[in-house]
């Protein structure tokens, strides 16, 4: 029975009072405490939508107090995490463990001549697994092999000797000091120049060694040891490996003093300076470029981008300030860093120990198959995603993924004209980026493959097979340089678990490898599709305009397309975002950097709002009788999109990722943009004082 409202129960207690013969003062008004919505709660004896796992749930947990709990709770209790890795998730680990084992069985496959007769580069696949895999062969060759090399890439006296050095080894994948590649011309999206980056470093970031804490200064001691000790191993005497272990250090540290922070780096301003190569030899002067770019391959190459100018003065300075005997060790420790996977059991057991210890805390390290389908995907990602999706990617899951961008598209521009702080011709511009996406999304995989019939591959050498692979791969990188942009390519293969949006194509791009459960899913219901897969389109479309994207016009050109009173209101939400994630404790003593992080939390909070309000659309479109069920539409998209990110993360990882990842935590990933939505709060009738809904004048809203 309805509860009356209570203004009737009122009326109706005055309709039975007595009247009275003279008047009354009036009774004080009573105080009536506000009234809390009722909680919600889910009845469970109504059927679980396809798509979600009730084993996955905490049926205990308030989703108005704890979200993720809700959604994660029971999988985060019976999950452990696999002692080969850092962390362990229901959806990206999950599906790359299923991706690897039918990786693994194309590869077996290949290595043994099963293929079908016909698959395109079978021959230089099953070379590359086979040598791979051999591991009596890396005991007995494979340290003489890298040491020959390293003896080829340490010959050096001058600088001009180390610019040819530095070559060889870019050339063969190895990253000294900084990385040439190609890349479109920032405000000129058209063209293709080179690029030159800071790089060099063997810790994960330059915070490890310029950072003041205890912490750190640990890590550097551990560094300090693992170098040590792999040179020892490589056959240094161990006073001479203590004294190159400390060359290196010395030599990382003055690279991570001139290096850009990672926050720095996001900004487009600071990464783009164009020069010529005259500008390029007054701006890092004492660097012979003339003999590293002959050296390279690119002897009259002119247009050049270098991310920072005081790391690329700080290379000429090095060049000629630093002797031999500290330049030898540090290109050595290159080359070993760098081939650990290509040399005998005794160097990776050591770097799977110091690695374990100070940065994923992993158990087990991984086994030998697993690095090899690494290996070849990496080397070979077209040649192996060929099969893949052959096998495991079907044609409609290429139209249902394409009607999801679509509608997710439609959903932008229709909330494009809410959006009060934007004026009209901001809008418009936004809308013709928008748009412009339409025409740019790839999916699955490509419509032409690449061609790796200049890749030569045979059955003896493993290390030799992986130098042929590298340097293939530089060679395809650096050919670009001055040819027309190639729309059509992809930078992830086909069986990678990830998406991304690329701002200087204005494209945005989803491998067949993360279209699978729970992701996509054919037989969940299409609330639970939006949710999960559908957030994830709407984050890469979203990421065209968070605060780097949005820097970005239509044709990929870096150009204030912004008004001015429309710019500034645009930083100010995102610094509402900034400040939300500031405030949210990663792991141990150690807080979400708000800054770091602030483009995959304005992508998260816009591709949420986008996604449900696409499948509200989708759902008013389809006209179909709802099925009883135990969640509604809404529920059931928020549930779609928490359990996809249910995940456990061991706290050596956590803390890395602290440092390194432009990704907030999984639990903030997901608590922290629910919390700014509406939709979330009225789908399970959360109260203004819920935790998950925060205060109206703290709520953030960007897109």
């Amino acid at each position: 029975m309805k509860t009356p409202h209570l203004a009737a129960l009122l009326l109706a207690s005055c309709a039975t009072q007595q009247p009275v013969t003279r008047p009354a003062e009036p009774a004080p008004a009573p105080v009536v405490a506000p009234v809390e919505p009722k909680k919600w709660v889910a009845d469970l004896t109504r059927p679980m939508p396809a798509g979600l796992d009730d084993f996955a749930m905490d049926f205990t947990a308030d989703p108005c107090t704890d979200f993720y709990q809700y959604a994660c709770g029971g999988w985060m209790a019976k999950t452990e995490i696999p002692g080969d890795r850092p962390l362990y998730s229901r959806g990206f680990v999950s599906i790359s463990d299923r991706n690897e084992e039918a990786l693994k069985g194309i590869l077996e496959e290949a290595a043994a001549g099963k293929l079908p007769p016909g698959t395109p580069f079978a021959k230089q696949l099953g070379d590359a697994y086979a040598t791979c895999i051999d591991e009596a062969a890396l005991e007995k060759t494979g340290l003489s092999e890298v040491k020959k090399f390293i003896a080829q890439a340490t010959a050096i006296k001058n600088p001009s000797e180390l610019a040819k050095s530095i070559a060889l080894l870019h050339a063969a994948g190895f990253r000294p000091f900084f990385a040439i590649s190609s890349e479109q011309d920032h405000k000129n999206s058209t063209e293709v120049i080179a690029g030159l980056t800071q790089a060099g470093l063997g810790l994960p970031d330059r915070e490890y060694y310029v950072a003041e804490n205890q912490k750190m200064a640990d890590i550097r001691a551990a560094y300090l040891a693992y170098v040590e000790k792999m040179l020892t191993l490589a056959g240094e005497k161990p006073e001479a490996a203590k004294a190159s272990a400390a060359a290196v250090m010395a030599l990382e540290t003055r690279l991570a003093k001139a290096s850009l922070t990672r926050v720095e780096r996001r900004d487009p301003d600071k990464i783009y300076n164009r020069v010529d190569r005259k500008g390029l030899e007054e701006k890092a002067a004492g660097f012979p470029w003339a003999v590293y770019f002959a050296s390279v391959g690119q002897k009259d190459l002119q247009a050049i981008n270098i991310s920072s100018v005081p790391f690329f003065a700080e290379l000429g300075a090095i060049a000629n300030d630093t002797k031999p005997e500290v330049l030898k060790p540090y290109l050595t420790w290159v080359v070993l860093r760098g081939s650990v996977t290509m040399l005998p059991k005794v160097f990776q057991e050591e770097a799977f120990a110091y690695n374990a210890r100070n940065f994923s805390g992993a158990k087990e390290d991984r086994p030998r198959w697993k690095k090899c389908v690494t290996f070849v995907d990496g080397a070979m990602g077209e040649a192996l995603g060929r099969e893949f999706t052959r096998r495991l990617f079907p044609e409609d899951s290429k139209a249902r993924t394409t009607a999801m961008v679509t509608a997710l598209l439609g959903s932008f521009e229709k909330n494009l004209g809410t959006l009060g702080w934007m004026d009209e011709t901001t809008q418009q511009a936004a809308l013709v980026k928008a748009r412009s996406m339409v025409g740019h999304n790839k999916i699955g995989f490509p419509d032409n493959w690449r061609d790796y019939g200049a890749l030569k591959t045979d059955r003896k050498s493993f290390f030799a097979n992986a130098l042929a692979a590298r340097r293939f791969e530089s060679t395809r990188e650096l050919t670009k340089i001055g040819k027309p942009v190639d729309r059509g390519e992809w930078w992830m293969s086909p069986p990678t678990v990830n998406a991304y949006y690329e701002g200087q194509l204005n494209e945005i791009v989803f491998p067949a490898g993360i279209l699978q459960p729970p992701f996509f899913n054919k037989a969940a219901t299409d609330a639970v599709n939006f949710g999960s897969m559908g957030m994830v389109v709407g984050h890469e479309i979203t990421h065209g305009f968070d605060d780097h994207g949005r820097r970005y016009d239509a044709d990929g050109n870096l150009k204030d397309w912004w008004s001015e009173a429309s710019g500034k209101n645009f930083v100010s939400r995102v610094a509402c975002v900034k400040n939300q994630f500031d405030g949210y404790t990663a792991v141990d003593d150690l807080k979400v950097k708000g800054d770091l992080t602030l483009g995959e939390n304005v992508a998260d909070l816009g591709g949420l709002k986008l996604a449900h309000a696409a499948m509200v659309d989708w759902y008013l479109k389809q006209g179909a009788a709802k099925e009883a069920s135990r969640f509604t539409e809404s529920q059931q998209f928020f549930l779609g999109f928490a359990q996809s990110w249910c995940t456990k993360v061991r706290p050596e990882e956590a803390r890395q990722r602290v440092t390194t990842d432009t990704h907030s935590p999984p639990y903030w990933r997901v608590n922290g943009p629910l919390s700014n939505s509406d939709a979330f709060k009225t789908a399970f009738q959360c109260s203004e004082k819920s935790k998950m809904v925060r205060a109206g004048s703290e709520r953030c809203s960007v897109w």
